[in-house]
C-alpha cells in the first residue's frame, strides 16, 4: 500500500483495523493490537497495543503472533487475523479452535489457505521463537511444519484483502 499503515486506512468510513476489532470482539475474551508504527493511533481503539520484540522488528506476522504469545499465560489460545482483512466470519474462532484442539493449532482455508487466519495455543511459543531466530519469516510454512487442523469455509469472500488503497475505495 505504498509504506502507508493498512490498518489506519479508512474503508466505509472507518480505519481496516477498526471492522477487525468489532468482528473479533463477540469471538474471544480479550484483544490485542499488535502494530510497529503509528503506537498512539492504535491505543486510541482502547486495546493493549504489542511491538514486535526489538530483535524480531518488522519480521512479519509470525513476530507479531510471538510478541502476543509472550504476554499470554500458559493454557490459553491466541486468535488472530490480519487488518488488512475487515470481515473474518463470525464463527472464525468457534471453527479454528474445533480443528485445533487436537493439535494445538490451526489456519483457516477457504479456495485458499489463510494462515493469518490462526488459532495458536500458547505452547507453540518456544518452536516460533526458534524459527524465527533462525530465520524462518514464511507463515504457512511454519504452520504446516507443525502438528495442526485447518478450519474449512464456504466463502472465500469472508477472507478477502485489501492490498492496494484502489482496492479500499473500489
Amino acid at each position: 500500500m505504498g509504506g502507508v499503515d493498512k490498518g489506519l486506512q479508512p474503508w466505509q468510513g472507518r480505519p481496516l483495523v477498526a471492522h477487525v476489532l468489532d468482528a473479533l470482539h463477540p469471538q474471544v475474551s480479550r484483544l490485542l493490537i499488535s502494530a510497529n508504527r503509528h503506537l498512539e493511533a492504535y491505543a486510541a481503539f482502547g486495546h493493549p497495543v504489542l511491538t514486535d520484540a526489538t530483535d524480531l522488528a518488522f519480521a512479519g506476522p509470525l513476530a507479531g503472533m510471538l510478541a502476543a504469545l509472550d504476554t499470554l499465560p500458559d493454557d490459553t489460545w491466541l486468535l488472530t487475523a490480519p487488518c488488512d482483512s475487515p470481515q473474518p466470519p463470525a464463527d472464525l474462532a468457534a471453527r479454528l479452535l474445533a480443528a485445533a484442539a487436537p493439535h494445538g493449532l490451526a489456519y483457516a482455508q477457504a479456495e485458499r489457505d489463510h494462515p493469518t487466519h490462526a488459532l495458536l495455543h500458547v505452547r507453540l511459543r518456544e518452536p516460533l521463537a526458534r524459527y524465527l531466530h533462525g530465520g524462518g519469516r514464511a507463515v504457512l510454512r511454519w504452520m504446516r511444519e507443525q502438528p495442526h487442523g485447518v478450519a474449512r469455509f464456504d466463502r472465500e469472500a469472508d477472507f478477502s484483502n485489501f492490498n492496494q488503497l484502489a482496492d479500499l475505495h473500489g
